[in-house]
């Protein structure tokens, strides 16, 4: 595969990381009430993980703004290629928004800074306390728009893959070392 039909190794790799975290983040966001009532550090986690994929998208947006990805397939009509711009630029804002609302849910109520991976408190928002339930909804909701995002883009990223054979998953996977 061409060098240029590439992502770079550090998208690559902000890419993977963030996937990971937010993927573990809506399982511990979605089963925290239930499945996970009995660890106590669910939430915690949820939080520092929230946290870490604040700072990761900022720099993974600054990455992108100063390295422009490689073309979509040629072969995308103008629909799909604004489903997939859309989709990616949604997916940014809600890796931000998501994070700054939690944040704010936190930071209204509780009025304290927020614990990260208990090495050091990140400060909380100077917000008032009512803006709390404000962050509580639109996370909630955000959440599950995002849910319903990673769905999409895992099932386009599989369509390209397995029905289209057009290499765009393979552009993003770490590339193999050759012999």
């Amino acid at each position: 595969m061409d060098r240029n039909a590439r992502y770079s190794h550090v998208a690559i790799a902000f890419h993977w990381t963030i996937a990971v975290l937010v993927i573990a983040n809506l399982a511990i966001g979605l089963l925290h009430e239930s499945l996970l009532s009995g660890l106590a550090g669910a939430m915690g986690l949820h939080k520092s993980i929230g946290l870490t994929v604040l700072v990761l998208t900022a720099g993974r947006v600054v990455w992108r703004l100063a390295h422009r990805p490689p073309p979509l397939p040629a072969a995308l009509s103008a629909i799909e290629r604004g489903i997939a711009h859309l989709t990616h630029w949604v997916l940014y804002a809600l890796l931000i928004v998501m994070p700054v609302t939690g944040w704010m849910m936190v930071s209204g109520a509780q009025r304290r800074g927020l614990d990260w991976f208990g090495l050091f408190d990140v400060p909380y928002l100077p917000i008032a306390p009512n803006l709390s339930g404000v962050g509580h909804e639109a996370h909630e909701v955000l959440g599950w728009l995002m849910l319903a995002l990673v769905g999409l883009h895992v099932a386009a990223a599989l369509r390209h893959h397995f029905i289209l054979r057009d290499g765009v998953l393979s552009r993003m996977m770490p590339a193999r070392r050759q012999p």
